[in-house]
């Protein structure tokens, strides 16, 4: 098993004799020119069409939000009595957030109905506004609509909004009415409505994962066929010099000279070298093993109901603390009690036989709406688990520290099944402490320690390193 002598060695014998002529000599640039700039083209392409694609999905982005905020500035222009200046909109989207996104979607139903379009259903908008307000009152007053509404979903009251003003559920209704107006907006500028519209780039999604294929087997190929070439080049070069007549039996050996693979694998440096080799990913799987011990990021197991937080925390966007209730003033988040399920659940996909297991648990028959004795507790499989000799609170974290639920759980609202996302060792959260400024602007908890922090590091922001949080006894009493 031989090699033939490199290339660069054959360039510089050439070079030092001289005795390369000039058609050998642009041949073999030639070649390297050719698959220099045959690499250089296929990647310039790739780069172009990557930057248009995402020039393009830009442009999308840019339209849909021109749509919404043309919506926002449309509405109530009818005379409707509805509001549609952004402040106002921006108010009624922070209330219907704060209030009604639990039963309630823009274009979708899920406990209540959609609400797209919703004061066109009334007779009037005042009679809108007061059902909003103390839906009971409106219900027992008659009206036929909200008669047969409270029937058809199945003699649910809504909660009652007495505390809010007129005004503000007006601009509820008008935040409504923008985000249902602005997806219709979006999709004709996107399809060209309108004058120019057909120079309006399409919804682009990015270059798709099978171009990206085609181009990484397209460079392989060229590296291959270079790789040839230079083959084929080492293979003239070598012909071609063992021709001349004047080479003397020195320069003839550095020509033909061979490796011997064969005793390269057998000498002692390469055999050193590869037991090096060896030793050294042997000890870093060790201790990779070592340091994983406890150790549970990615830890993901089956639940006893398949409960999907993509779905509830992600598209219906349920704030964590709407069923995990402890978060924000315990040192535990708290499992949710089933009956936070059955807020919604009493009413939505009975029929689905993760829900039936719910019902199961808590002996709840669904066609009489009745519960029995026969109760039983949902076995959930705890993920995040620290060490009985670690304290965490997370009160102080979220209530205190202002932290989200994802800087420790990772992007929860797109988990179908939960897993445990970040490491949760002593060494990841103490580089968490060093690196997080505090959060101390509006929080009157911080005062004191950040006008100390000032006095001896103005120029510095305040971490929760410098509030203690590398003293051993924050996490370990």
């Amino acid at each position: 098993m031989c090699l033939n002598i490199s290339i660069p060695v054959l360039l510089l014998w050439g070079f030092k004799k001289g005795q390369m002529n000039d058609c050998c000599s642009n041949s073999r640039k030639n070649t390297f020119l050719a698959g220099f700039f045959l690499s250089l083209i296929i990647l310039t392409f790739s780069w172009s069409y990557s930057s248009a694609q995402d020039a393009a999905a830009v442009d999308a982005s840019d339209s849909t939000a021109t749509a919404s905020e043309d919506a926002a500035a449309a509405g109530g222009d009818d005379g409707s009595g509805i509001p549609s200046s952004p402040e106002a909109i921006a108010e009624g989207e922070s209330i219907f957030n704060n209030n009604c996104t639990v039963c309630h979607a823009i274009n979708q139903q899920v406990v209540g109905p959609a609400l797209a379009g919703v004061e066109g259903r009334w007779d009037d908008l005042g009679t809108l506004v007061a059902f909003i307000k103390n839906s009971q009152k409106v219900i027992e007053g008659g009206n036929e609509y909200a008669v047969n509404l409270y029937n058809e979903y199945n003699k649910t009251l809504m909660p009652a909004f007495s505390d809010y003003t007129d005004e503000q559920i007006l601009n509820i209704l008008g935040y409504i009415k923008a985000e249902a107006s602005a997806p219709a907006q979006a999709a004709e500028t996107a399809d060209g409505g309108g004058e120019g519209g057909g120079q309006v780039a399409g919804g682009g999604g990015g270059i798709p994962s099978g171009y990206l294929t085609a181009i990484i087997i397209g460079l392989i190929v060229v590296l291959v066929l270079i790789l040839l070439v230079l083959v084929l080049i080492i293979s003239v070069l070598t012909r071609f010099l063992n021709q001349k007549q004047d080479l003397d039996d020195a320069d003839r050996e550095i020509i033909n000279q061979k490796v011997d693979v064969q005793k390269v694998v057998k000498s002692r440096p390469f055999i050193g070298l590869m037991l090096f080799v060896f030793l050294a990913i042997t000890v870093k799987l060790v201790l990779d093993g070592l340091f994983s011990v406890g150790v549970q990021q990615g830890y993901q197991p089956k639940q006893p109901i398949a409960f999907s937080h993509a779905l509830h925390a992600g598209q219906y966007e349920i704030e964590c603390q709407y069923c995990h209730t402890g978060v924000m003033k315990a040192k535990s988040a708290n499992i949710p009690s089933a009956n936070i399920c059955m807020n919604c659940h009493q009413q939505v996909k009975t029929e689905s036989p993760e829900i039936q297991k719910i019902y199961a648990a808590i002996d709840f028959d669904p066609d009489t709406q009745t519960y029995g004795n026969n109760k039983k507790p949902i076995e959930w499989v705890r993920i995040h688990n620290l060490p009985d000799l670690a304290y965490f609170n997370h009160a102080q974290h979220v209530n205190v520290g202002g932290l989200d639920c994802q800087n420790c759980h990772g992007e929860i609202q797109e988990m179908e099944v939960v897993y445990q996302a970040s490491e949760l060792t002593m060494g990841w959260c103490i580089n968490c402490h060093r690196e997080t400024q505090v959060n101390a602007k509006d929080n009157a908890y911080y005062d004191k320690l950040l006008e100390l922090h000032n006095t001896e590091n103005p120029k510095e922001p305040m971490k929760v390193e410098d509030i203690g949080g590398l003293e051993c006894s924050k996490c370990h009493y």
